[in-house]
């Protein structure tokens, strides 16, 4: 979740122009269009596995402090040190104490592979000293809520009190998943819809490629990603397929007013957030917000606001995915190679479209709730299974990464970071099928080996 590192003055906002002004601040000539990608970890102590608390010695707050010896500086939170920045980005803490990076915008994904090789190799330096091990699925296999900790990040216990007001499964969202995100940008409104839409339409092909959380407090939980399921019973306000992005006339002005229409969860004055939870921005911007009477927000109010809402594809100055579960060092390249190669060549874009532009509401929904539970498996609007259907994306993103061009000092293009999704087309099994295939056999039904074969 969205870090706060830049703590100085920002100008109130004057009108609906400004906050239009994000969206078009953030369009971008295609020769300037970047990758960010943002990628989670379980933090766990190697000799019992359990997850270490934020103050503990040996623990995250240590963790954070000896990646400062790599260069990166501290952020601190009421004194206390929640996230680090520097030239590969931030690294941040998610509520039970996942590991982030968010990297930076980078020209292509062999500078991607090159900070996630970065970032992987100072944590598992780090880990070595204090017994710290980081492990890449999309859920906790094995831990229950209470057994895990809490970070001491201000919007956290905001969120930890309001969460389970609307939804069942909010607090396991918050503390035991993990995901792999990319962020894309766009050229003008007219490309933003039409990447909004194909990639909103398609997360379900992300999710099914990329399902790894198929255990819960040590027993399979029925899914192939759990963490996926999680999101359709966190909070209706925030999440879901967003009907309303695949209606005539949607552009910059409907998002916002989705944006608006969102409760807010806090406003951060001063060092610290002050729970406004289930209140209306609409009411900020009015000078009506209950307990700031006479106060309108700020532009970093409404960035903070921005970051949530929590649907499958979000609208920023860029575009995030967040279909995919966390998973090993190669997937993280993975995920920004599939949608690189989907939406940053203009032909395979209007490909990929052509793939989903007919699909009704019902079949956005009903894939949506199948994929968590069946992967590969799940029926396709024209009766395909995913894993064919997805062998057709694939193709079409290897051919839009191809006409990129970008070449590595090897003169590689960028094609190869998709074969771990290739691999899991043609066997027909996605990483929560490779785990639930050991769980029954080479395991014996004991989830723990995964620590030594899933982990960094």
């Amino acid at each position: 979740m969205t870090t706060r590192t830049d703590l100085s003055e920002s100008p109130p906002i004057e009108g609906r122009g400004d906050l239009l002004s994000v969206f078009t601040k953030g369009e971008k000539p295609r020769e300037n269009w970047r990758i960010g990608t943002e990628h989670e970890k379980f933090v766990y102590r190697c000799e019992d596995h359990r997850a270490p608390s934020w103050e503990e010695e040996g623990g995250i707050r240590d963790l954070l402090s000896s990646l400062t010896d790599f260069g990166w500086s501290p952020v601190e939170e009421e004194g206390k040190v929640i996230a680090l920045s520097g030239p590969d980005g931030t690294v941040s803490l998610e509520p039970a104490g996942q590991l982030e990076l968010s990297g930076a915008a980078l020209e292509c994904l062999h500078d991607t592979c090159a900070e996630a090789g970065r970032h992987l190799k100072q944590v598992k330096a780090v880990g070595e000293k204090l017994g710290l091990g980081f492990l890449g699925v999309g859920m906790w296999p094995d831990k229950t809520r209470d057994e895990l900790p809490w970070m001491p990040k201000g919007r956290y216990g905001i969120m930890r009190r309001y969460m389970p007001l609307k939804g069942n499964l909010g607090l396991d969202m918050m503390q035991r998943t993990c995901t792999i995100q990319t962020n894309l940008d766009y050229s003008a409104e007219a490309d933003m819809v039409l990447k909004f839409r194909a990639s909103l339409a398609l997360q379900p092909v992300a999710t099914a490629l990329f399902a790894n959380s198929p255990f819960l407090e040590g027993k399979p939980n029925g899914y192939k990603s759990f963490r996926s399921h999680v999101w359709e019973d966190t909070d209706p306000d925030r999440t879901g397929m967003l009907p309303f992005v695949f209606e005539d006339g949607f552009g910059y002005e409907r998002w916002c007013d989705y944006v608006l229409d969102v409760p807010m969860y806090f406003v951060f004055r001063d060092g610290i957030y002050h729970d406004v939870a289930g209140k209306s921005f609409r009411d900020f911007l009015d000078g009506r917000l209950e307990g700031f009477e006479g106060q309108v927000p700020t532009m970093a109010d409404w960035t903070d606001h921005m970051s949530t809402p929590f649907p499958e594809v979000r609208l920023k100055s860029f575009l995030e995915m967040r279909g995919a579960d966390g998973g090993p060092w190669n997937r993280i390249c993975a995920l920004p190679a599939l949608w690189v190669g989907l939406l940053y060549d203009q032909n395979a874009l209007e490909a990929a479209w052509d793939l989903c532009k007919d699909w009704s509401i019902e079949e956005r929904e009903r894939l949506r709730v199948e994929v968590p539970k069946l992967a590969l498996e799940t029926r396709m609007p024209d009766g395909r299974s995913m894993k064919d259907f997805a062998a057709d994306v694939l193709q079409i993103a290897a051919a839009g990464l191809a006409a990129r061009g970008r070449l590595n000092g090897a003169g590689d293009n960028e094609t190869g970071f998709l074969d771990p999704l290739w691999e899991t087309v043609e066997s027909g099994m996605s990483p929560a099928d490779r785990l639930l295939e050991a769980y029954h056999g080479r395991w014996n039904g004991d989830v723990s080996p995964i620590y030594d074969e899933q982990s960094f």
